[in-house]
């Protein structure tokens, strides 16, 4: 029951963040609102884990370590998360939601190349099913302007950094608990971030008010803190049953999209959500079935 709850919970909070980033990137620049998820979140990490060390060993990290986390930082929190927030200026809620749930169906790709592992036919299939849902999804709400080619662009590079990110994480044996390794790397993501930032500018367009700050505080504690925090408990329990909580991601972020920012629901909808959701199953069901 602890599993399913914390699954559950997990699956909620991730798919909230599409619509969080979007009411955010309405109130300030989308790499503004990037780089105060990042700061906060990771100092929030970090400060945590100091504070509350229960069985943990704290220690900086040393210089090989450090070389890591920074990859992994760059990988996983400046280019998937940056990308994504700017995607969203552009993008339907729902839209980034459903995007999200395909990234098992992409790093089966990249570990084919990466580990050299061959390809299934059941796997070629599920990314066949995925992108074709997505691109269902998207078609009505490009034709009424609510998403944008070029956010739907920015959201696939994304998907695929935070896959590549994935990939070189699985591959690595980290001698850090997983609460530091995330604190460092969203840390050092905003770090890398930050000089782009100040470049681009438009701070003079900020608003500071109150749905500036509540989706800051979301997406930084609800969503990268306590998310991560449940989606590293159920990887430790089952890695390929964590996964199947990824099913989930679309319908509440559609849900989401409908009741909070008014976006449309409709047969494309049902349809391209249907259509990733039987991807993933491709992908992950037959790896779930012979784990038992």
């Amino acid at each position: 029951m602890k599993n399913i709850l914390v699954g559950l919970l997990f699956s909620a909070l991730w798919a909230s963040a599409s619509v969080a980033t979007k009411l955010g990137v309405a109130m300030a620049p989308p790499l503004v609102l990037a780089n105060l998820r990042f700061f906060l979140a990771g100092f929030v990490l970090l400060g945590y884990a100091w504070l509350f060390p229960r069985k943990m060993i704290l220690r900086f990290p040393t210089r090989k370590e450090l070389t890591r986390l920074m990859l992994f930082g760059f990988l996983n929190t400046t280019l998937y998360l940056g990308l994504y927030v700017y995607a969203m200026k552009y993008t339907a809620a729902g839209i980034g939601s459903l995007a999200v749930s395909t990234n098992p169906l992409i790093m089966v790709l990249l570990t084919a190349f990466w580990l050299k592992k061959p390809v299934r036919s059941m796997d070629a299939f599920a990314i066949i099913f995925g992108m074709a849902g997505i691109l269902i999804a998207t078609y009505p709400l490009l034709q009424q302007g609510l998403t944008d080619p070029l956010g739907v662009g920015l959201l696939l590079a994304s998907m695929l950094s935070v896959s590549v990110a994935s990939v070189y994480y699985s591959t690595l044996p980290w001698q850090m608990p997983n609460i530091l390794i995330n604190g460092w790397q969203v840390l050092l993501g905003g770090i890398f971030l930050l000089p782009i930032t100040l470049a681009v500018g438009g701070m003079e367009s900020i608003q500071w008010n109150l749905q500036l700050v509540t989706s800051v505080l979301w997406l930084s504690l609800a969503v990268s803190v306590v998310g991560l925090i449940c989606w590293f408990y159920l990887l430790r329990q089952d890695a390929v049953r964590a996964s199947m909580w990824l099913f989930l991601c679309p319908v509440f972020g559609f849900v989401y999209a409908w009741w909070i920012v008014d976006e449309p629901i409709t047969l494309y909808t049902y349809i391209g959500t249907l259509l990733v959701a039987i991807g993933l199953y491709l992908g992950q069901g037959a790896r779930f079935r012979r784990r038992g």
